[in-house]
């Protein structure tokens, strides 16, 4: 498991909710982010279609996005490790969208938990260190506490205080489809895999 599912799981447990399945005799060890990510690929689920703030202030949602395959990130601006990590690699999985004319078919959403601190100006700073938002590439926020636990409710994410003025979250690949159901959650590397994904449901229409 990666060094940020071990973080993750480590935070859930410290925080009293025991997310670790051991067994024995050859058995495998599931964790929670695990269980999700089977749970999805087995059943997908739709997302609720909560009002988003976009960088620029227009409201938006995922209603309407749908007609395109979404890539999603949950994301903070803060955060000084893999959201940066991941932003550069959808940076690369953009460029790929455009080289191959598949910004119609295909797009990416960066996510923020934490509307709190996250409006506009913040998210557009954040959209700018990896070449600022387009029509392929959106950043936004729930419109409400509500509707930011409604979405990672939906998605399975786990949002936990880090004690240190950020937080532990799942740092993963949200692919969802034409019909706005998250049908499959990758690695936050595997953008590569992700887009090769999101090539195929595209075609599928």
């Amino acid at each position: 498991m990666r060094a940020a599912g071990i973080a993750l799981v480590a935070a859930v447990v410290m925080a009293g909710g025991s997310v670790l399945w051991w067994g024995t005799g050859g058995l495998s060890v599931f964790t929670a982010e695990t269980a999700r990510r089977e749970s999805v690929a087995r059943a997908p689920r739709a997302l609720p279609d909560v009002p988003l703030e976009t960088e620029t202030g227009a409201v938006t949602s995922l209603a309407a996005l749908e007609g395109r395959v979404l890539l999603v990130d949950f994301i903070y601006t803060r955060c000084p490790t893999i959201c940066t990590v991941q932003g550069s690699d959808f940076e690369r999985a953009r460029e790929a969208i455009r080289a191959d004319a598949l910004g119609e078919d295909i797009a990416l959403l960066s996510l923020s938990f934490d509307p709190a601190h996250d409006g506009p100006g913040e998210l557009s700073l954040y959209a700018g260190r990896f070449g600022g938002a387009d029509s392929v590439w959106q950043f936004a926020r729930p419109g409400s506490a509500a509707g930011t636990e409604a979405l990672l409710r939906a998605a399975g994410v786990i949002v936990l205080p880090d004690g240190m003025g950020g937080f532990v979250h799942n740092a993963a690949i949200h692919v969802v489809d034409r019909q706005g159901r998250l049908v499959r959650i990758l690695d936050s590397d595997a953008w590569r895999e992700a887009l090769a994904l999101a090539r195929g449901l595209a075609t599928q229409g």
